[in-house]
C-alpha cells in the first residue's frame, strides 16, 4: 500500500488524491529543478524526503560536450520507490533554443528550473512499466537534424513525464507528472584543456598523527585513502598531499601496516604531478595575518620514534672479526625524510582564499619570492582561471564555480546527482574557457569522496596534456585580490600559541619534552587547516584549548588529609598525581606555617605515569604541642610552577612522648621496687623459718644423748 501523509486520513478521497498529486509534483520539481505542469491547493501536505515517491532524471553525457551538428544521446531514468507499480507513460525531451548567457543563468536553470526562451520538443518516447522499488532507464537518440542548428553554447534541456500512474487497491490512480532538468554543452572537440587539483588529506581521531589502526583502515580495500589512490591512478590529476600522511606511515617503521606502506609506495610511483600541502594542511593566511615572523614549523618527529621499530639493516657480506664488535645501532630517519614526498614540485602554496596583497607579500617572505599561491577566482576582481600576478607575486587561479560543482559531484553516491553536477561543471567550464591558457579546477578538501565519482570527474575534466610546469609558465595577467568576509582566526591562533608557550614551560617536567610538544604543534596546525569551515574551525580551536587546560592540570598534589603527629619525628605522606602517560620529574617544596615543625624543604620526585605517587617527607617537632599548616607546591626542574599548591593540617602532640616515657619509667621503677621488696620479704621469711628449724634441732639432740648414756 502506498504510504500516505498522516493528515490525509480524515480528508475526503478527492482532496486526498489531489494533495498526493501535488506532493508528487513538488518532489519532482525539488529533486531535479524542473517545473511541473500540475499544481496543488495545499502545499503544506508535501511529503518529506523519506516518503516513497517516483523520481525522474535526465543525463546528456555526464559533462561531456557534443560537437556542433552532432547527435545527442540522452539517458532518462525512472526510479519507482513506491510500493505500487508505475504504469507505462511517455516522456518528452525538450531543448531551449536560446543558449544560457552565463554561469549565473546556468545555476538558476539547474537550481530553480527557470530560464527565458521557448523550448522545442526534439523527441518523445514511451516509458516502460516500472515495478515497485525498481529503476528503469531508456536511451533517447536525437540526430543533428532533429536537434536543429545549434551553435556552440550551453543550452537548457528538460524531460517531462506524463501518463504514468501508480494505484493502490481500492483507490484511484495517482498520476505522476514530473520534470527533470539538465544542460547540453556544445563545443568544438579539443577546444579547451583543464587541469584538476585533488587534495589528499586524512584527519586522525586524536588530532595529531594517524595511528596504525587508522592507517590500516584507511589504506585497506574500501578505505578512504585506498579509494582515492584507485581514483587518481591512470589520470592526469595534480595531487596535493598532506605530508602528515607519509610521516605517520614512516614513523611506525616495521609496525606500519603492510597496506599503508604499499599505499605510500604506489602513490609515490605515480607519474602525476605532485606537491605538498603544509603539514596538517595548515593555512598560511592566518599565520601571515597573525604577523608571525616565520610559518609554524613542522614539529620534530624524531623524538617520537622507537628504536625497536627500526632494526639495523643486515650486512649483506659479513666478514669475520678477530675481536668482538658492538651490536649495530638502528639508523633512525631524519625529520625531513619522514615528511618527504618523492618527486614533489616545490614552491606551491594552497591557503584559504581570503588573501590580501599583504598576505601574498608575507608568503614571499616565508617561502621565497618564487612561491606560487593557488587561489579561487572569487579571491580576485574579474580574474578568470589561469595565472595572474599581484604586485609581482605569482598565483594560479582556480575557477570557483566549476570547481564547486565538481566538488559536489565527487561527494555524490546517487548516479543522477553525480551526472547533474558533472554536467553543471561542464557548463561552467565552457563559460570559463578562453584563450590558450588551460582552465584550472580544484576539488574541495574532503575525506568522504566517492572513489567512483572522483574517477568519473577526472575522466571528464583532467586533460592529459596539462602539467603544473605549463600552468606556472603561462603568461600572467594582472589581478587585484578581493578578500571575502570570514571569521577572524588570528585571535584564536594567538590564543593557541599562548597555550603552547605555557605547555613548553610545563613540558620541562618530562625527560623528552617533545613527546608532549610535537603532538601539540600538530594539533594547532590541524586546527587552522584550510579545509575547516568557520564552524569546524571554532570547534577545533575549542577542543585544542580544552586539551591544553587539561594537560596543564594533569600533574598536581592531591589534597592532603589532616595529620595527627604523636611523636617528635615521623614521615609525612604526600601524594603527587600524574595523569600523563609519561614519568614526570618535579620538585616538591614543603613550607610549615610555624617554626614548631621542622620539615624537609625540598624533595625531588619522579611521579609514575597515569597514577599517584606517594612521597614521605621527614618532619620533626621542635617544641611542645600545637596546630601547624604545611603548604606544598610543585615546580619543574627549571623552576616552573606545576599545578596548584595544597595545604595539610598537622596537629602536633610531641610532649606526649616524654610524658608517656616518664609514666612508663615510673611504672617500671615502681615494679622494680615492689619486686625488690617482695624478694627481700620472701628471703627474710625463708631465713626466719630456717632459724626456727635449727633451734628445734639443737634442743632435740641432748635428749637423745642422755638416753644413750643410761
Amino acid at each position: 500500500m502506498t504510504t500516505t501523509h498522516p493528515r490525509e486520513a480524515s480528508r475526503p478521497r478527492a482532496r486526498r488524491l489531489l494533495s498526493r498529486l501535488a506532493a508528487a509534483i513538488v518532489v519532482g520539481t525539488l529533486a531535479f529543478g524542473g517545473a511541473s505542469a500540475a499544481s496543488a491547493d495545499d502545499e503544506a501536505d508535501a511529503p518529506t524526503p523519506a516518503d516513497p515517491t517516483v523520481q525522474l532524471s535526465v543525463s546528456t553525457g555526464s559533462g561531456t560536450p557534443i560537437e556542433p551538428d552532432g547527435p545527442l544521446v540522452s539517458t532518462i531514468t525512472l526510479a519507482n520507490d513506491t510500493e505500487s507499480t508505475l504504469t507505462a507513460g511517455a516522456v518528452a525531451l525538450q531543448v531551449g533554443r536560446d543558449p544560457l548567457a552565463d554561469g549565473e543563468a546556468l545555476d538558476q536553470w539547474l537550481d530553480e528550473g527557470t530560464t527565458s526562451g521557448a523550448f522545442h520538443t526534439i523527441a518523445t518516447e514511451p516509458t516502460p512499466v516500472v515495478e515497485r522499488e525498481a529503476t528503469e532507464t531508456l536511451t533517447v537518440v536525437v540526430d543533428a537534424v532533429e536537434l536543429g542548428d545549434l551553435d556552440e553554447g550551453v543550452y537548457p534541456i528538460r524531460a517531462r513525464l506524463s501518463g504514468a500512474s501508480t494505484a493502490v487497491s481500492g483507490e484511484d490512480a495517482l498520476q505522476w507528472n514530473l520534470t527533470a532538468s539538465t544542460v547540453l554543452v556544445i563545443a568544438e572537440s579539443g577546444g579547451s584543456d583543464s587541469a584538476v587539483l585533488v587534495p589528499i588529506t586524512a584527519t586522525p581521531e586524536n588530532g595529531s598523527l594517524l595511528t596504525a589502526d587508522e592507517l590500516s583502515a584507511l589504506t585497506a580495500e574500501g578505505g578512504a585513502l585506498a579509494g582515492q589512490l584507485d581514483a587518481v591512478t591512470g589520470t592526469t590529476a595534480v595531487l596535493a598531499i598532506d605530508p602528515a600522511i607519509p610521516a605517520a606511515i614512516r614513523m611506525l617503521g616495521t609496525r606500519a601496516p603492510e597496506t599503508a606502506t604499499r599505499w605510500l609506495g604506489e602513490i609515490e610511483a605515480l607519474p602525476n604531478d605532485v606537491f605538498a600541502l603544509q603539514f596538517g594542511d595548515a593555512d598560511a593566511t592566518v599565520q601571515a595575518r597573525a604577523g608571525l615572523p616565520a610559518p609554524l614549523a613542522t614539529p620534530d618527529l624524531t623524538s617520537l620514534l622507537l628504536a625497536d621499530d627500526f632494526p639495523p639493516a643486515a650486512d649483506a657480506t659479513p666478514t669475520p672479526s678477530p675481536t668482538p664488535t658492538a651490536d649495530p645501532v638502528a639508523a633512525l630517519p631524519a625529520n625531513e625524510q619522514l615528511t618527504a614526498l618523492n618527486g614533489a614540485e616545490q614552491g606551491l602554496l594552497w591557503p584559504r582564499p581570503d588573501v590580501t596583497t599583504a598576505d601574498l607579500a608575507m608568503f614571499g617572505g616565508y617561502f621565497g619570492d618564487e612561491v606560487t599561491t593557488i587561489l579561487p577566482s572569487t579571491s580576485f576582481a574579474g580574474a578568470s582561471a589561469g595565472r595572474v600576478s599581484v604586485d609581482g607575486h605569482d598565483a594560479l587561479v582556480v575557477d570557483a564555480t566549476a570547481s564547486a560543482r565538481l566538488s559536489a559531484a565527487v561527494e555524490a553516491t546517487d548516479p543522477a546527482v553525480l551526472d547533474r553536477e558533472l554536467t553543471a561543471a561542464a557548463g561552467h567550464l565552457f563559460f570559463a574557457a578562453g584563450g590558450t591558457t588551460p582552465t584550472i579546477l580544484a576539488l574541495d578538501r574532503s575525506e568522504t569522496r566517492s572513489a567512483a565519482a572522483v574517477r568519473a570527474a577526472l575522466s571528464a575534466f583532467a586533460s592529459p596534456a596539462v602539467t603544473l610546469s605549463e600552468l606556472r609558465a603561462a603568461p600572467p595577467a594582472s589581478a587585484t585580490p578581493t578578500p571575502a568576509d570570514s571569521v577572524d582566526r588570528v585571535s584564536a591562533l594567538n590564543a593557541m600559541l599562548a597555550d603552547e608557550t605555557r605547555l613548553t614551560e610545563f613540558a620541562t617536567i618530562l625527560t623528552e619534552p617533545a613527546q608532549l610538544l610535537s603532538p601539540t604543534r600538530i594539533r594547532i596546525l590541524r586546527a587552522i587547516g584550510v579545509g575547516l569551515d568557520d564552524t569546524a574551525f571554532t570547534a577545533a580551536v575549542a577542543t585544542q584549548q580544552e586539551r591544553a587546560r587539561t594537560t596543564l592540570d594533569a600533574v598536581g598534589i592531591q589534597q592532603p588529609k589532616p595529620v595527627q603527629l604523636f611523636t617528635s619525628a615521623a614521615p609525612l605522606p604526600v601524594w603527587v598525581r600524574n595523569d600523563l602517560p609519561w614519568d614526570v620529574n618535579v620538585s616538591l617544596f614543603s613550607t610549615p606555617s610555624d617554626l614548631r615543625l621542622d620539615i624537609q624543604p625540598v624533595t625531588e620526585v619522579t611521579a609514575q605515569p597515569a597514577g599517584s605517587t606517594r612521597v614521605d617527607i621527614p618532619i620533626e617537632a621542635r617544641v611542645a604541642s600545637g596546630d601547624v599548616q604545611v603548604t606544598f607546591r610543585l615546580t619543574s626542574p627549571t623552576g616552573v610552577p606545576i599545578g596548584q599548591a595544597a595545604t595539610a593540617d598537622v596537629t602536633l602532640r610531641a610532649d606526649w612522648e616524654g610524658i608517656g616515657l616518664g609514666i612508663l619509667g615510673g611504672v617500671i621503677a615502681l615494679l622494680l621496687v615492689l619486686g625488690t621488696i617482695r624478694t627481700v620479704r620472701r628471703r627474710r621469711t625463708q631465713s626466719d623459718a630456717s632459724d626456727e628449724a635449727s633451734d628445734a634441732s639443737d634442743e632435740a639432740e641432748p635428749a637423745t644423748t642422755d638416753a644413750g648414756e643410761r
